[in-house]
């Protein structure tokens, strides 16, 4: 066994896609240290800059000296706080869903309820460009697996009304990681509605940055404050807050119904330590300042509509994402490499991404901007990219 993993390893390194932690030192912000030097950063999922949030800091220390460091037992056990249910009540509320659930992660969240939801002789529709974390959900569950074409919903359509499965579920990312383009939701509730079946949505990098207040992609399609009830019972909405929010963690909202039976039948829920209740008592100082911050979003935005406006690459491609996710693609993993480390020279880090995160011939850099930077810090960008394609040009 040692041999092998010795060549698997070996092999990551010949083929460019051995990958290396890297040792952050300080705070997170606009600039990173990496291995005590300082970086110029569009790495990190953190949207609105809340992970630096004062009044959020505040909260947490509160909730440490109310609740303690940790809570010692699972939810059914004696570790459900006070704190989890009333940020639980107020995410409900504030998403415009009966009930929601709070979970340790968003990869938690996602094997927890879809593998409590589906099973055996029940089917899966997945779109293919989803996280990881819902392919792996999707294979736990033991269901029947079926991955559509990318957004491509006459292919889904196909394959529901060839099932023969009494249970349905058709998996997406709202935002996709990768790219930064958006499901489409309202057709994707259209088919749910024709075909029997149910859509479980993971707004990971919608929830916070999207909609009306934040409120994430099903605000972006629908205004709810028109609509004035609850969103369809065939939705099951996640949010990941290790992001948007600044914290940690993920939560789930549905109808009451069913929240109350991932409590029963979710074992990702069941068996593992609750999240520490100060975290749950910051996650509601969080939901606040995600809803009133608006000057903020309107910040961000005006970052990725300059960074897209005043671009002019000529042979890295720009994907089409309107969102603060802004790929680059450049083809090959060797390609890849070589722009991140250029910039990484030039004192600004963007993550190169390979496969098998992406498909092959698709490596890129992901691009996240955070409402931290400033204009001059894309001008800073803009600039150092097109001196790699002219440096390479050149060569």
């Amino acid at each position: 066994m040692l041999d092998q993993i010795h060549h698997e390893l070996q092999s990551l390194k010949d083929n460019h896609l051995f990958r290396t932690r890297k040792l952050l030192n300080g705070r997170l912000g606009s600039h990173l240290s990496f291995n005590h030097q300082d970086y110029l950063s569009f790495s990190s999922n953190d949207y609105l800059g809340l992970s630096q949030n004062q009044s959020i800091q505040d909260a947490l220390i509160e909730g440490i000296h109310l609740s303690g460091n940790g809570m010692g037992a699972s939810h059914l056990i004696s570790g459900h706080h006070e704190f989890h249910e009333a940020f639980e009540n107020a995410f409900s509320e504030a998403i415009r869903f009966e009930r929601a659930l709070l979970f340790s992660s968003g990869y938690m969240a996602n094997m927890g309820i879809i593998s409590a939801l589906v099973g055996k002789d029940d089917t899966i529709f997945s779109d293919k460009l989803n996280h990881a974390s819902l392919n792996d959900a999707s294979i736990l569950s033991r269901a029947i697996h079926k991955r559509y074409r990318h957004h491509d919903l006459q292919h889904l359509e196909d394959l529901l009304q060839t099932s023969k499965s009494k249970v349905k579920l058709i998996v997406t990312d709202a935002v996709f990681s990768m790219d930064g383009d958006l499901a489409n939701i309202p057709d994707l509730l259209q088919l749910c509605e024709m075909y029997d079946a149910y859509l479980y949505i993971d707004d990971a990098h919608g929830f916070g940055v999207l909609g009306k207040n934040g409120k994430g992609i099903l605000q972006y399609f629908y205004d709810q404050e028109k609509i004035k009830e609850p969103y369809s019972p065939r939705i099951i909405y996640m949010a990941t807050l290790g992001k948007a929010a600044g914290i940690h963690g993920a939560v789930v909202a549905s109808s009451n119904n069913l929240i109350e039976y991932f409590i029963q039948k979710s074992k990702q829920y069941i068996y593992t330590t609750a999240m520490p209740a100060f975290m749950a008592y910051g996650l509601k100082e969080s939901l606040n300042q995600i809803l009133k911050a608006d000057q903020i979003r309107a910040h961000l935005n005006n970052l990725i509509s300059q960074f897209r406006a005043n671009v002019k690459f000529q042979k890295i491609a720009l994907g089409s994402s309107l969102t603060a996710i802004q790929p680059l693609i450049v083809g090959s993993e060797i390609n890849a490499l070589r722009l991140n480390q250029w910039l990484m020279k030039k004192g600004i880090y963007v993550p190169a991404i390979r496969p098998p995160t992406v498909p092959h011939g698709t490596s890129r850099l992901r691009i996240s901007f955070s409402a931290l930077h400033q204009n001059k810090d894309v001008m800073t960008l803009m600039k150092n990219i097109l001196a790699f394609e002219s440096q390479s040009d050149a060569h």
